[in-house]
């Protein structure tokens, strides 16, 4: 693993997690055995807008029970699970914090989608899979921490089949002003990786992929942070949520992100490209 690498894993590391995860069930009148997927949305679902994002996102990918699908930064497995279970597909996630993948595998069981989905610890530039071993690939809120974005989707193009779709939904850099930190995907500058929408576009295209649509979220994501600023001044954290994940410095990076979608320095962006 690149120092970088490692830098990133620290970053999201936490070695109380999966305590947390489970005591926070615990706290909304969950036992183990009584978990269901939807339990998990406000925690499991980490980017910008959540599981409403997701669901938004996955809608025009053509998604169908069999679809083999790698879901790259996978976290603690929200979106690899949603896949799975919206659409019957096969999922495989990867990501370079162990704590995560352990976490993502034990949730996995608890909901009783381990047939359909599995984790592994790994990064995004050197995957462990196959050449044409998927028909689809996501990146939910990833790319802001690799900085080597022609590496990540020469990589993404190898272990697609011809005709595969690479589905991005990342933060990118849309403004010449500075963004403050912490945010929720560096502690410091040092791990953020920020790039343009066309700094993207070339990559992808460089790799042999078309894109085929690209939107960004702004509206979007700054209402849900609104949203969750209401929620959390009203009633303060609930059981369950993104805080859990973020840490004791969740509304500095609340804050500074908000800041930057204000400002314009950053937008929430998804492109949908398909390998030619």
């Amino acid at each position: 693993m690149a120092a970088n690498e490692r830098d990133v894993a620290r970053h999201y590391g936490r070695a109380s997690l999966e305590r947390a995860v489970l005591d926070g069930l615990k706290a909304m009148g969950r036992a183990p055995e009584d978990v269901k997927p939807e339990d998990l949305a406000a925690v499991d679902e980490f980017h910008i807008g959540g599981r409403a994002a997701t669901e938004e996102f996955a809608a025009g990918l053509g998604l169908a029970p069999g679809t083999r699908l790698l879901d790259l930064g996978s976290g603690i497995g929200g979106a690899a699970r949603f896949f799975a279970r919206r659409y019957g597909c096969l999922v495989s996630g990867i990501d370079l914090t162990p704590e995560y993948v352990a976490l993502a595998k034990t949730l996995t069981t608890l909901v009783g989608a381990e047939g359909q989905v599995d984790f592994r610890v790994g990064g995004a530039t050197d995957l462990p899979f196959g050449d044409s071993s998927f028909d689809v690939a996501t990146m939910l809120h990833v790319g802001m921490n690799v900085p080597d974005k022609a590496r990540l989707c020469t990589e993404a193009a190898r272990v697609l089949r011809p005709g595969g779709t690479f589905a991005i939904y990342d933060v990118m850099r849309t403004g010449d002003g500075a963004l403050g930190f912490p945010v929720p995907w560096a502690g410091a500058e040092a791990i953020s990786f920020l790039a343009r929408p066309a700094e993207y576009r070339r990559a992808l295209a460089a790799a042999g992929f078309e894109v085929e649509a690209e939107r960004g979220r702004r509206d979007m994501a700054l209402e849900f942070f609104r949203r969750m600023q209401a929620r959390m001044a009203e009633s303060g954290p609930p059981p369950l949520g993104l805080h859990i994940l973020m840490g004791e410095d969740a509304h500095a990076k609340v804050r500074n992100v908000v800041a930057g979608l204000e400002s314009g320095v950053i937008t929430p962006t998804e492109m949908v490209a398909r390998r030619t």
